[in-house]
This record gives structure tokens, sequence and C-alpha cells, in this order.
């Protein structure tokens, strides 16, 4: 291991902490309170600390409130219906936060309950809105506990699980370090359940493609994520420049070992340029409300130059989608290249697909944009 990559998170001042349902729940038995005491502890030590003239800043995410709801209502298996999880999650989100907020009250400092969607991060007013708040609440010494509106949310409009929620706040609030506290170890090289001589990773680059292989796509029976859902929101926190650990909840001291550059669970390292604040935005979109498939030439004039998209390289349009909306860029192999804010409606963009920029003019009778996507409202995978 590589001690030195390890000691560069000594000088980070601002975290995300994802707890995940499996630890806070006891496998399902209801809220393990004794364990949230010792993590609100670990939690409270590190924002008391000083580091290079600054208090370490601590978001938590918090998985548990369907967990807890479930455990309230006297239900053994997670339900299928959304209005019985939405009924779940609105029963254990009072648990929940009565839990942390008792805990950290100990230590003397405030909680605050932020309830997130994925409408609240596409749209670009609310997404600023939030990150405003949360950057106040932490430089105010509050802890925000951020969790999914799973209340209100539908199947279209979730983030899908918690690791991906941290990932996007961690982008949010530009943090350093994403801690994503699971009841495995870390990340192995094979699935340690089948393969008794799996080998713990503990230094990687979250990039690597080999990881893809390895991550599986095992998850429990309580939370929606598995290790391929932590290696992909690893991949998300890094785009902000973020690095990510995976670590056992259940390890004694876990984040005061994360703090002090103990060797514990996985480390993934951020090793890219970390992205602009607006295409940040643009990549954390996990909804699309539609797809263009690009010719050859201009799926590579894309990867290659980031520029903006013209309607002359789109060979069809797919989905229903209006100025403005979120769609997909996939190439002749239906792998996405990219992904952009498009300035015309699935109508118009299904009649000038294939057609030279100057003659949308002659086609729709006026021309909003000369390109389809323009390279500022475009990210590229």
């Amino acid at each position: 291991m590589n001690i030195s990559k390890r000691e560069h998170l000594l000088h980070t001042h601002r975290w995300v902490v994802k707890i995940g349902s499996a630890l806070l729940t006891n496998e399902g038995s209801g809220l393990d309170y004794q364990a949230i005491a010792l993590w609100v502890k670990q939690i409270s030590e590190l924002i008391n600390q000083q580091q290079d003239g600054q208090s370490i800043e601590i978001v938590l995410v918090s998985s548990g409130a369907v967990a807890e709801g479930m455990k309230r209502m006297g239900w053994d298996e997670r339900p299928d219906s959304l209005y019985k999880l939405q009924a779940a999650a609105a029963v254990g989100q009072m648990g929940l936060i009565q839990a942390y907020e008792s805990q950290f009250k100990k230590h003397d400092l405030h909680t605050a309950q932020i309830l997130l969607t994925h409408d609240d991060m596409s749209n670009r007013t609310r997404y600023l809105n939030a990150r405003s708040v949360l950057l106040k609440l932490i430089t105010l010494g509050i802890v925000p506990v951020v969790n999914e509106n799973d209340t209100v949310v539908t199947d279209e409009i979730r983030f899908g699980d918690n690791d991906t929620l941290a990932a996007l706040v961690a982008n949010l609030i530009d943090a350093d370090l994403l801690v994503i506290l699971t009841d495995q170890q870390g990340m192995f090289d094979s699935d340690p359940r089948k393969n008794q001589s799996a080998r713990l990773l503990t230094e990687v680059d979250a990039l690597d493609a080999e990881l893809d292989n390895m991550a599986g796509d095992s998850k429990g029976t309580l939370g929606r994520g598995g290790m391929a859902t932590k290696l992909r929101a690893a991949r998300l926190a890094a785009r902000s420049g973020a690095a990510t650990i995976i670590a056992s909840g259940r390890e004694p001291l876990v984040l005061n070992k994360i703090y002090t550059g103990d060797s514990v669970g996985t480390l993934l390292m951020a090793n890219q340029e970390p992205l602009g604040a607006r295409k940040q935005w643009l990549a954390g979109h996990l909804l699309m409300k539609g797809n263009l498939i690009l010719d050859k030439g201009a799926a590579d004039v894309l990867k290659r130059n980031g520029s903006s998209l013209l309607s002359v390289g789109v060979q069809s349009v797919h989905g229903h989608f209006l100025r403005g909306d979120m769609v997909a860029c996939l190439d002749e192999n239906k792998q996405e290249v990219a992904r952009g804010l498009i300035n015309y409606s699935s109508d118009e963009a299904n009649k000038i697909k294939g057609c030279a920029s100057h003659e949308i003019s002659n086609i729709l009778g006026y021309v909003d944009e000369p390109e389809l996507i323009h390279r500022d409202n475009l990210f590229v995978i």
C-alpha cells in the first residue's frame, strides 16, 4: 500500500459519510441505538478536530427509514407496493431522525433533516438551493442528515440507492472524501462469501475497468445497493475530485481510523481532473427523457473533442422530450458517449436529424439554436 495516499486523507476537511440499512437496523431487528451512538460519537470527535486551521465538516447520508418503518409496523419482508414502501418510510423516518437528534445532542451538536429526490438534483435552481443550505449548515457546525425522500418518491425519480445519493451529495458540496460504511470489510477481488481466497483491495484507482468484474451484483435484503453500486458511487464522487473509502461500519472506531490514515477498507482514489460545477450537475443526471443515436463520425467527435452536437450527426431520435430536457447520446452500438440539455423537442429533433444546421430554418420555419446540444450543456462520458 502507498502510505502517502492514505496520509492525504489527513488533510481533508469535508466528508460525506453514508451508513447503510444493514448496519443501522442490525439486519432488520429495528434501529441499533448502540451502534448509532458509537458512530455519532466518532463524528462528533471528528467535527471537534482542527486540521490545518479548519474544522472537519461532515454531512451524514443515512439509510434505515424504510427498515425501521417495517419493524415498527411488524413487516418481515420489504414490501413490493410503492405506497407500502412510502408508508414505511414515513413511519421509520421519525424514529431514525429522533435517534440521531438525541445522540448528537449529547455532544452539543445540532442536526438538520434534509430529504432529497432526483427532481431536486435535476432542477438547476433546486440543485443550487440544496447546495447553499447544506454548505450553510456545515459552516454553522450543524450536522445535516440526508436521506432520499422515499415518502413522495416514485420509481421514475428515485436515486435507486443511498450510495448514489451520497456520491451526488459529495459532488454537490465539493467534498474531499466519501465514506461508505457497509457490512463488508471493503471491496474484494472476488465475492468473499463464495471464495475464501478473496483478497481485500486496499488502494485502487476508482476508474480502473478491472473493478467492474470484481464488484459483482450482490446486495442485501434491506437495502437496494450492492458492491457494484458502491463502485459506481465512487466513480460519481471522483468527478468532483473526492476520494472514496468503502469500509466496515462494524470496525471499532472506523471513522477515527480513517482520519488517522490507518489501512481500513478500500480506498478508491479520484485520479482524474475534477469537473467544473456545471459539468458535475450535468453528469449527475441519472434519468434521461430520451436518447439520440449518433453516427460514427459524430460519436467520435464528441468523445475526442467534446464539441457541440449538430443535427447532421444524428441517425435516430427516441423518447418524448421538450427543449431543455436531458437526453443521452448513444453511439451505433447503443453505448452512451455523452448526455446534455437539448435545444429542440423530440418532434423537432426527428424532423431535423441528419440535416445540416443551415437547413433547420427551411425545415422548421425557425431556428432556436444552430446546435442540437451546445457544448456548454454537454457532458462527455
